[in-house]
Protein backbone atom coordinates (compact mmCIF):
# COMPACT_ATOMS: atom_id res chain seq x y z
CA UNK A 1 0.00 0.00 0.00
CA UNK A 2 2.78 2.47 0.86
CA UNK A 3 4.27 2.19 -2.63
CA UNK A 4 1.07 3.21 -4.33
CA UNK A 5 0.58 6.09 -1.90
CA UNK A 6 4.12 7.40 -2.39
CA UNK A 7 3.65 7.31 -6.16
CA UNK A 8 0.27 9.08 -5.96
CA UNK A 9 1.61 11.79 -3.65
CA UNK A 10 4.67 12.29 -5.83
CA UNK A 11 2.63 12.58 -9.01
CA UNK A 12 0.09 14.95 -7.39
CA UNK A 13 3.00 17.31 -6.82
CA UNK A 14 4.42 16.80 -10.31
CA UNK A 15 7.65 15.37 -8.92
CA UNK A 16 9.88 12.91 -10.69
CA UNK A 17 11.40 9.98 -8.87
CA UNK A 18 14.75 11.74 -9.17
CA UNK A 19 13.42 14.92 -7.56
CA UNK A 20 11.93 12.96 -4.67
CA UNK A 21 15.15 11.03 -4.26
CA UNK A 22 17.12 14.26 -3.94
CA UNK A 23 14.66 15.59 -1.34
CA UNK A 24 15.06 12.41 0.72
CA UNK A 25 18.78 11.93 0.18
CA UNK A 26 18.37 8.52 -1.47
CA UNK A 27 18.82 7.23 -5.00
CA UNK A 28 16.19 7.28 -7.73
CA UNK A 29 16.50 3.50 -7.77
CA UNK A 30 15.41 3.38 -4.13
CA UNK A 31 12.35 5.51 -4.90
CA UNK A 32 11.43 3.08 -7.66
CA UNK A 33 11.85 0.16 -5.26
CA UNK A 34 9.74 1.91 -2.60
CA UNK A 35 6.96 2.49 -5.13
CA UNK A 36 7.10 -1.15 -6.23
CA UNK A 37 7.35 -2.23 -2.57
CA UNK A 38 10.55 -4.11 -3.29
CA UNK A 39 12.32 -2.16 -0.55
CA UNK A 40 10.91 -1.56 2.91
CA UNK A 41 10.85 1.95 4.30
CA UNK A 42 13.07 2.54 7.27
CA UNK A 43 11.75 4.73 10.06
CA UNK A 44 13.77 7.80 9.07
CA UNK A 45 12.62 7.66 5.44
CA UNK A 46 9.01 7.09 6.51
CA UNK A 47 9.14 10.21 8.67
CA UNK A 48 10.79 12.26 5.91
CA UNK A 49 8.11 11.26 3.38
CA UNK A 50 5.29 12.02 5.82
CA UNK A 51 6.73 15.47 6.55
CA UNK A 52 7.43 16.24 2.91
CA UNK A 53 3.91 15.36 1.77
CA UNK A 54 2.19 16.42 5.02
CA UNK A 55 0.51 13.05 5.58
CA UNK A 56 0.39 10.68 8.53
CA UNK A 57 2.30 7.42 8.72
CA UNK A 58 -1.07 5.70 9.14
CA UNK A 59 -2.15 7.07 5.77
CA UNK A 60 1.09 6.20 4.04
CA UNK A 61 1.03 2.66 5.39
CA UNK A 62 -2.61 2.14 4.42
CA UNK A 63 -4.04 2.07 7.93
CA UNK A 64 -6.25 5.10 7.23
CA UNK A 65 -7.72 6.43 4.02
CA UNK A 66 -7.28 10.13 4.81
Amino acid sequence: MYGQRIRELRLERNMTQDQLAKELGVTQKNISKYELEQLDLNTETLIQICRLFDVSADYLLGLKDY
